[in-house]
């Protein structure tokens, strides 16, 4: 009885955080792929990827971001 149930708005917010986080990351990690194999083959694509992943986790969270920089 003393439990909230979720709202219809509340699992709809929780689905596009989810679904931007994701779409974030993967677009970063793609771009920094794409750029490492134009620039520097297999090692560059392995590399920049990874870099893109690590950009895209902070991207997907401004808070995480701003939090890090003050």
């Amino acid at each position: 009885m003393g439990q909230n149930q979720p709202t219809v708005l509340m699992r709809a917010v929780s689905l596009l955080k989810a679904l931007w986080t994701v779409s974030v990351i993967v677009a970063t990690t793609a771009i920094g792929a794409h750029a490492g194999w134009l620039g520097h083959g297999i090692v560059g694509s392995l590399a920049l990827g990874f870099v893109g992943l690590v950009a895209g986790c902070f991207l997907s969270r401004p808070s995480l971001l701003a939090e890090l920089l003050t």
